[in-house]
């Protein structure tokens, strides 16, 4: 039978508007996997949540979880099953750790052993940057960065205190990072150099601002007392140098590292210890030497020597320090001098040739997560969990100061412990020898959960600081600069074997030869060009390439 044309046309107009409704429908409604409020008994996933789930989410969680952790027993603090922490994690989570207690001298042999059998505990922490990479081919850990939409503590101080050039750092070939740092709101710089500021003002004096006025205030001292040193340092230079190069564009001491530096500018490394810079600082040190402004003995003699029988028996006048030590050097000139017979201070950094800057990490030892984790039908709730016990403003008071009217009182910032309450390792309270111990008798101020004594935000770190050292970290935050961290170079396990095997042997020779230009033994200005050509004869030149050679394959992952 036939149709109209009519028929046939409103057919096709009726088709065309059903089609019409499917498109529009499958455009405005796009399918979405089901979701399920995080809590105790959820399963796991790697979705990135809304603000709508991240509001949903908190702890205690409905149902009570366990998860595995294994744990660095300190002889300091030894683990006790009572601890008061215990139970405040519990209560504030509804998460029990269930512990592998392993000693701290044989923390990094046995956790090593436990994650490349597969044996280890879902968290591991405890361990730094660079411990991590030889678990990573076999895929013992798990990339952490892959799961950070998990932990908004995290997430939110690496954005607000400016940390994304430092995480870089931690980043390896497949652009991710397998450890989660403890993170530092600010520059925490402990050592310096100390003086007798009582002789100093004494004697009219300038306070020393930079290098060359350190010089002149020596060169005055010398004058005023000519049988004795101004200057004899201890750690034999080791710390010196390593805060004094920052600001003469090296490295040094302790911080001297493989001699590879790099130069933002150029955006390459070279290798610093045959730079005009090094030169520079070694010819300062060198001038102070050879003017007896500076005792040579300095590199060679022990602590004992450099602080008690020089230093606190007013021998000397300037020696390197950091903000526990000085503490330890007044209590000893206390009883050499006699209390209100010294006045000794910490210099905020010196200005040098490159200014007056700060370096160091803001990262701090951290956390692995296990493969075995990923099993785990609750392992969202352990990310989460991470982040709040070792990340969170209240997972960070807890392990530090412990419970709120039991432990201590806050005023603000402030934060006093209770009577009958001490703490040793900050020298509060430490006289009253009925009071229990903070550590010892509640759990707290403990390493593994605090990463170190000065970590996190910069109300807790400060609260943890004497007056005296908070006010010298504010000082060198507020008059240097912070240098940013040099970008990692990711080398695969040949090409660091190689790079070892080269900066071992150049090193060694330089650490030889900084100490003979330092002391005279060797002529600066005459020996010099033999210096380079010989670290070069050793490698140099071949380390830099191939630093370079790799820094330029690999850097994009960075970005």
């Amino acid at each position: 039978m036939k149709m109209s044309k009519r028929a046939v046309l409103l057919i096709a107009c009726i088709l065309i508007v059903s089609m019409l409704g499917v498109m529009f429908t499958g455009c405005g409604k796009k399918e979405t996997p089901d979701k399920t409020t995080p809590s105790g008994d959820q399963g796991t996933t790697t979705e990135q949540p809304g603000k709508e789930d991240q509001e949903e989410f908190a702890f205690p969680l409905k149902e009570p979880v366990k998860f595995t952790m294994l744990y660095r027993d300190h002889p300091a603090y030894p683990y006790k099953e009572d601890w008061i922490l215990w139970d405040e994690i519990k209560k504030r989570t509804n998460v029990e750790l269930e512990l592998t207690i392993v000693p701290m001298s044989d923390y990094e042999q046995k956790r090593n052993l436990l994650i490349s059998t597969g044996e280890a505990p879902e968290i591991v922490p405890s361990t730094y940057p660079g411990q991590e990479v030889s678990f990573i081919p076999s895929g013992a850990i798990i990339p952490v960065s892959d799961y950070l939409h998990l932990m908004p503590n995290f997430s939110r101080q690496i954005e607000e205190w400016n940390l994304q050039e430092d995480i870089k750092t931690i980043k390896q070939k497949d652009g991710k990072f397998y450890v989660l740092p403890g993170l530092r709101e600010v520059a925490v710089a402990e050592y310096s150099l100390a003086i007798r500021t009582d002789i100093f003002e004494k004697h009219n004096i300038p306070i020393p601002e930079s290098w060359n006025d350190l010089y002149e205030a020596l060169k005055k001292l010398k004058e005023l007392y000519p049988n004795i040193y101004p200057f004899s340092d201890r750690w034999k230079g080791d710390a010196l140098l390593n805060f004094a190069s920052l600001s003469f564009g090296v490295q040094g001491g302790w911080g001297a590292g493989n001699g590879i530096y790099y130069y933002r500018d150029k955006d390459e490394f070279g290798f610093y210890p045959i730079t005009d810079d090094y030169k520079e600082m070694l010819k300062y040190f060198n001038k102070l030497v050879k003017e007896g402004l500076m005792d040579p003995e300095s590199f060679i003699q022990e602590d004992e020597i450099a602080v008690n029988q020089k230093f606190a028996t007013g021998k000397s006048f300037v020696i390197s320090t950091n903000t526990q030590e000085i503490i330890s050097m007044r209590n000893k000139m206390k009883e050499t001098l006699g209390e209100g017979n010294f006045k000794v201070d910490m210099l905020p950094p010196l200005e040098g040739p490159k200014g007056r800057v700060i370096s160091g990490s803001r990262l701090d030892n951290g956390i692995v997560i296990t493969k075995k984790a990923l099993d785990n039908p609750n392992f969202e709730a352990l990310m989460r969990f991470v982040d709040w016990l070792w990340y969170s403003e209240e997972g960070q008071i807890l392990t530090r100061w412990g419970v709120e009217g039991v432990t201590y009182k806050r005023s603000g910032d402030k934060f006093e412990l209770l009577p009958g309450v001490k703490a040793g390792y900050l020298g509060i309270n430490v006289d009253d020898e009925n009071a229990k111990d903070l550590r010892n008798d509640f759990g707290m101020g403990n390493g593994v959960f605090m990463f170190s004594l000065y970590n996190g935000h910069k109300h807790l770190m400060y609260s943890y600081m004497i007056e005296e050292a908070k006010n010298f970290v504010q000082k060198a935050n507020e008059l240097c600069t912070l240098l940013p961290p040099a970008p990692p170079v990711l080398m695969d396990e040949i090409e660091r074997e190689e790079a070892n095997v080269l900066s071992q042997s150049l090193m060694d020779y330089v650490k030889q030869m900084t100490l003979q230009f330092i002391t005279g033994k060797a002529d600066i200005d005459k020996e010099w060009d033999t210096f380079v050509q010989e670290c070069k004869a050793k490698g140099a030149d071949r380390l830099v390439q191939m630093t370079n050679e790799v820094y330029q394959k690999t850097k994009d992952i960075l970005k």
